[in-house]
């Protein structure tokens, strides 16, 4: 679940604690161009107080208009941008065409219990009765989407993606926090005592053991990221050649143009085929002349979503990078 989501689930759980009307708007489906994916939620207090978005600012106006005729628990469905007046008067992209749902009359312990859920790490559909507005929970895997029929509406949450940070250092740290806005779930090893003992970033799990056993023990899959960033060769090198020899979707390691060539050789020689050595991402991250930690986790994660929405600039990551 991406960051914004989980912003709009607490808000509002909170605003029904204190007394307020809410209600929570999802994005159910997609057709052609849209803003926003499905999933994308925003939540609309009594008062007209909104949080999260579902079409970039496109339609919010017109659901904070609206918010008084949704007070029942029995969802409502949406449709904007079905023709192409209606795409221009709301500013949805040419052809955009999506369909909401509208869950009113919800109460503080039902959202409670969701952010339990999506709290203890597990990736879920909450199906939503679109009948009597009822919830079931089921369990969902990281291919599996957001959708809907004719008598549920399908709603994943949980994180889809996961990172592997090799090093608790200060790039870790900052990537760490951009990547829990991306809806990855972060695992951070690293066995010096210096570095671990100084993590700061909450919602993480930090490991102490070697990286590669940690590595072998996370199985990565392709949903799943591995970056080094301890600058240190022993931690390093082993966590990345269990990694390249996985399904892992993305491998990279901070390091200089130099650096980077060095280490694919060494690589080689560690039981990594030429053809899986030259997955490795290094430089990693785009060349955006990055230098300071927050800069270069600026520029990691900007490779990944590229590579993630299959649009890798390969010709733009051979920047040197600080060694």
């Amino acid at each position: 679940m991406q960051s914004l989501d989980l912003t709009v689930l607490q808000s509002l759980q909170s605003w029904l604690e204190a007394g307020h009307r809410a209600v929570l708007v999802t994005v159910a489906r997609t057709f052609g161009a849209s803003p926003r994916p499905p999933g994308s939620m925003v939540a609309i207090r009594d008062d007209g107080l909104l949080v999260g978005s579902v079409s970039g600012g496109c339609i919010e106006d017109d659901l904070i208009a609206r918010r008084s005729e949704w007070v029942d628990g029995v969802p409502a469905l949406l449709r904007y941008g079905v023709t192409s007046d209606e795409a221009r008067r709301f500013g949805l992209p040419c052809g955009g065409d999506m369909q909401l749902i509208v869950e009113a009359g919800l109460r503080a312990k039902r959202v409670q219990d969701l952010l339990a859920r999506i709290a203890a790490g597990a990736v879920f559909f909450r199906d939503v009765d679109l009948a009597s507005g009822a919830w079931q929970f089921r369990a969902a895997k990281a291919t599996d989407q957001t959708d809907i029929n004719d008598t549920v509406f399908s709603c994943m949450h949980g994180p889809r993606w996961r990172m592997f940070i090799i090093g608790a250092s200060e790039i870790g740290v900052y990537l760490a926090e951009i990547a829990k806005t991306l809806d990855f779930r972060v695992t951070v090893c690293d066995p010096r005592d210096g570095y671990r003992d100084a993590w700061r970033v909450s919602d993480t799990t930090l490991t102490t053991e070697m990286p590669d056993d940690a590595v072998r023990a996370m199985v990565p899959d392709d949903h799943t990221v591995v970056i080094a960033v301890s600058h240190d060769p022993k931690l390093d090198d082993m966590a990345l050649m269990e990694a390249l020899n996985t399904r892992a979707f993305y491998v990279g390691a901070v390091g200089s143009t130099k650096t980077s060539d060095e280490r694919r050789q060494r690589l080689t020689g560690l039981d990594v085929s030429p053809a899986n050595a030259a997955r490795l991402h290094g430089p990693v991250g785009l060349a955006i002349g990055s230098r300071t930690p927050p800069e270069i986790a600026v520029a990691i994660a900007a490779e990944l979503v590229a590579a993630r929405n299959r649009r890798l600039l390969v010709a733009t990551t051979a920047a040197e990078r600080v060694a």
